[in-house]
């Protein structure tokens, strides 16, 4: 059965908004605030929005296959293109190679109408060509010549850019550095949090099962839930504005525990925003103490408070400050607190997967910056903290220099500093994004 035409037009529309998300970011937009600035613009049936919202940064996630595949099959190198053109055939090759829902038909003519309604008439021929040659292709069974290297067949492969690919090999054995470009390239689960103090996971989880909505529970978090379906606008889910739960990923909910926090502590959150890690703190306490939240940015700063009120916070205390030079600024703050969060401003690769343009706007050259600001954080703050205190130092990154080698200088400075335990986890393909934390203890005195 064909779609109805009021259906079709839907679904171009879909592609139309997709297409829009990556000339923005190919023009230097994040993808998160093209998508959602998009959608404002233009609001979608829930179905077309999760499709624009799947073919945008699926596209911009496999940029570097996609290209591999433009050069493989046009007359003209992808970086020779035309800015337009390329990120529209960008969107079609993607839908022909990983969108199986989506009739190869359809990814075609969609991508020739698109084009001839972009102003690229005259270049719908060569959109319909290319297309068609690479469904010859994959029906012959033939995919994309390997490159010369290891490093860069698995940037091809994995779409990622060739220095990432390299570092990779380096740290892990071939076949979790394929595990992990695997799991970069797939939409990540949607985890939740339950909040102790107004719902549990049991209850939740009826609310959720009665409205319609997959939920399973997740190991080893007692309030840990993730959906296995998409949900659309989960400002409608049940329990959302009663302040029930909020969203965490898996790997996150695991950060806040290892401060142990308890009733009456005073917890400082060093790099706050948006404040998952905060109301977490606060939940765990029994929302009876002081979690400062801490951040330079007053409008991120809100959105701490936001999520504090929503979820029935009053522990939550907001400054807005430098970590680098809270200390100084506000010495009556010395040695204050219980414990002490330093979630570190990091190169993010533990969540390539969550943001879809950030392993092209990282380049190696930000990692020692990033390196030398993690190790001012961890010097200008531990002051803050009373003896005996602990200190979590966390990231959302799998770089080496950034953990374990920040983790190994920090000790060598301060051997008086005992590391009471560590973690790391990496992307994969269960979900969970990849984060470290290390946990030390203040001297006693």
């Amino acid at each position: 059965m064909s779609p109805s035409p009021a259906s079709a037009a839907l679904g171009l529309e879909a592609r139309q908004l997709a297409w829009q998300v990556l000339l923005a970011v190919g023009s230097g937009a994040y993808a998160d605030a093209a998508l959602e600035r998009e959608l404002l613009r233009h609001p979608l049936p829930p179905v077309d929005r999760a499709l624009a919202t799947e073919l945008a940064y699926g596209s911009i996630r496999r940029r570097r296959e996609l290209d591999g595949w433009l050069d493989a099959l046009g007359k003209v190198p992808a970086a020779r293109q035309p800015p337009k053109l390329r990120w529209l055939l960008h969107l079609g090759l993607y839908q022909l190679l990983h969108v199986d829902r989506v009739p190869a038909s359809a990814a075609v003519s969609t991508t020739v109408e698109l084009a001839k309604r972009g102003g690229l008439g005259r270049l719908a021929p060569v959109a319909n060509g290319l297309l068609r040659s690479l469904l010859r292709r994959l029906e012959a069974g033939e995919g994309l010549a390997p490159a010369p290297t290891p490093a860069g067949a698995l940037a091809l492969r994995q779409s990622l850019p060739d220095w990432l690919a390299a570092e990779l090999l380096d740290w892990l054995p071939k076949e979790r550095a394929e595990a992990f470009g695997a799991a970069c390239n797939q939409p990540p689960p949607l985890d939740l949090r339950v909040n102790p103090l107004r719902s549990d996971r049991d209850s939740l989880l009826a609310a959720f099962a009665a409205a319609g909505v997959d939920a399973v529970p997740l190991p080893g978090l007692p309030q840990g839930l993730t959906l296995t379906s998409r949900s659309g606008d989960l400002r409608a889910l049940p329990g959302f504005a009663e302040g029930h739960w909020c969203v965490q990923d898996r790997s996150a909910q695991l950060i806040a525990p290892l401060l142990d926090p308890q009733p009456g502590m005073r917890l400082l959150d060093a790099c706050a925003a948006p404040g998952g890690k905060s109301t977490h703190l606060a939940e765990l306490m029994g929302d009876q103490g002081e979690v400062w939240a801490v951040d330079r940015s007053g409008p991120r700063l809100r959105r701490v408070f936001a999520n504090a009120e929503r979820l029935g916070l009053g522990s939550i205390q907001g400054l807005e400050a430098d970590g680098l030079t809270l200390a100084h600024d506000r010495p009556e703050l010395l040695g204050s607190f219980d414990g002490l969060l330093i979630d570190a401003p990091c190169s993010g690769l533990g969540t390539l997967a969550r943001h879809a343009d950030a392993r092209w706007r990282l380049t190696p050259a930000a990692i020692p910056e990033l390196v030398a600001l993690q190790r001012h954080l961890l010097e200008a703050l531990r002051s803050l903290l009373k003896p005996g205190g602990r200190l979590v130092y966390a990231t959302c990154t799998v770089h080496p220099l950034e953990n374990q080698g920040q983790l190994e200088g920090f000790l060598g400075r301060h051997p008086d500093w005992p590391l009471l335990s560590q973690l790391q986890t990496w992307p994969g393909p269960a979900g969970g994004d990849g984060f470290f934390a290390a946990l030390l203890k203040a001297p006693a005195g």
